[in-house]
């Protein structure tokens, strides 16, 4: 698939209506500072459409962009951020959670987790809630430019244990030199059709 048209559209703090819904949708989760929004940019190729920071907890809102016309990447709350009040954590989970219970055009959530470090249990907890609700998900192991093939090697194994997946199931990717764009927008395509015509 060839990413021709990215734009944001809207941020909610609960879910709700919002331009456009009813489109397919493929949402990213996963631990705060893990890569949700510069996976987003690699994908798109468009480096300033997600804000990024080195900052931990910085989307603290559903973020909807959508793509090429025809569906949208939705960028839920980092969870797991230690120095967030409990009450603004809290506040993340019920996004979080009322997106994933209430969204119909959820195609596939994207579980990213670190390439570098094994799956925390914040990590572990909302693949049961997505294997619970039957929701399709697949892991994304960011960030891997970090690492030598050697070591992701090493890495994925432990991933597969802890979030009980299979190695064919877990897609490495580096928002630094796109290792692994082109798998995820091929999953993306697959997903989405027939409402995206395939690109020749």
């Amino acid at each position: 698939m060839i990413v021709r048209k990215s734009k944001f559209v809207k941020s909610l703090n609960a879910f709700g209506d919002y331009p456009g819904q009813g489109m397919p949708e493929i949402a990213m989760v996963g631990k705060s500072n893990v890569g949700k929004s510069s996976l987003i940019n690699s994908m798109t190729g468009n480096s300033k459409l997600a804000r990024t920071s080195s900052e931990p907890g910085k989307t603290r809102l559903v973020n909807l962009y959508l793509i090429n016309e025809a569906f949208f990447l939705v960028d839920l709350p980092g969870y797991g951020f230690a120095r967030a009040p409990k009450q603004e954590k809290q506040k993340w989970a019920d996004m979080i959670e009322g997106y994933l219970r209430n969204s119909r055009n959820l195609k596939r959530v994207f579980q990213l987790v670190d390439i570098r470090h094994a799956p925390t249990e914040d990590d572990q907890l909302m693949v049961e809630y997505l294997r619970h609700y039957d929701i399709p998900f697949t892991v994304v192991a960011t960030k891997a430019d970090k690492l030598s093939k050697a070591q992701r090697g090493r890495s994925i194994p432990v991933i597969c244990r802890t979030l009980g997946v299979q190695p064919w199931e877990v897609m490495v990717h580096s928002s630094k030199d796109g290792t692994g764009r082109e798998r995820l927008l091929d999953l993306i395509e697959g997903e989405v059709m027939p409402t995206v015509e395939t690109e020749q």
